[in-house]
């Protein structure tokens, strides 16, 4: 039995509260907000997160949310299948999970999430969290973000939905892309793939734009959902086994 290293003080306790509108079953979603301006010297040790140098050489803000997202992932396995394990980062930047298992982490202002699953059960899952643009933000990025036929429908939709229309399809572009990258090992961007369809309730329908692979070709639909919170948008992409 493993006992569990010790919160640093810029976290919170693990909240195992489902934030979104749809709960998948066999996963463990496990969050907590954290204050950089907490972070102690000796916290990556008193916790037991190996740092990085990369992170070593970064800031508190960067510190702080690497260790909070870690707490959660190591968390959230131990829930799952009772592993001790800090995924470490990739040389592509990404999490590297145990090879039966799938996962996401994701940090914004404050908080870090992580999901994970077996992959007897998932085969991807990808989590984004992104604090809501303004109006003007929004407008601003919205012509990086979003395909010409999104920017269509956006034109036709309501002027007061804009911010939370741009947020969402970053948000959710990204988490499909933590969803289908481990599967597909390639790269894809935000033009290629659009939101078809949202609804207030949290449902997002998305397609594919490029072909990622011989399963995945250019028009494949899949399904994510997400939920608004203090000012902030977390999305959620799941691929079923």
């Amino acid at each position: 039995m493993h006992t569990t290293p010790a919160l640093p003080a810029c976290c919170t306790a693990l909240d195992s509260h489902w934030p979104l509108p749809t709960v998948l079953a066999d996963t463990v979603l496990l969050s907590t907000h954290f204050d950089p301006a907490r972070l102690l010297g000796d916290d990556f040790e008193r916790s037991a997160v190996p740092a990085p140098p990369s992170i070593q050489r970064s800031v508190a803000k960067r510190q702080a949310e690497f260790l909070a997202g870690r707490i959660c992932a190591r968390a959230a396995l131990q829930q799952l299948e009772g592993l001790n394990i800090v995924p470490p980062i990739g040389e592509d930047r990404a999490p590297v999970w145990p090879a039966h298992i799938c996962g996401s982490i994701t940090h914004s202002t404050g908080r870090a999430a992580a999901i994970v699953a077996n992959k007897q059960h998932w085969r991807g899952l990808g989590m984004d969290l992104e604090n809501l643009l303004s109006h003007e933000r929004a407008e601003r990025l919205a012509g990086e973000i979003l395909t010409p036929a999104e920017m269509q429908r956006m034109a036709a939709g309501s002027q007061e939905q804009l911010a939370l229309r741009v947020t969402l399809t970053f948000s959710v572009k990204e988490s499909l892309f933590k969803a289908l990258y481990p599967i597909v090992q390639q790269r894809f961007y935000f033009e290629h793939a659009e939101v078809l369809e949202w609804t207030a309730a949290g449902q997002v329908r998305l397609r594919l734009l490029t072909d990622l692979s011989s399963e995945w070709r250019n028009g494949s639909e899949l399904e994510a959902q997400f939920a608004v919170q203090d000012g902030q948008l977390l999305s959620l992409v799941s691929i079923q086994a």
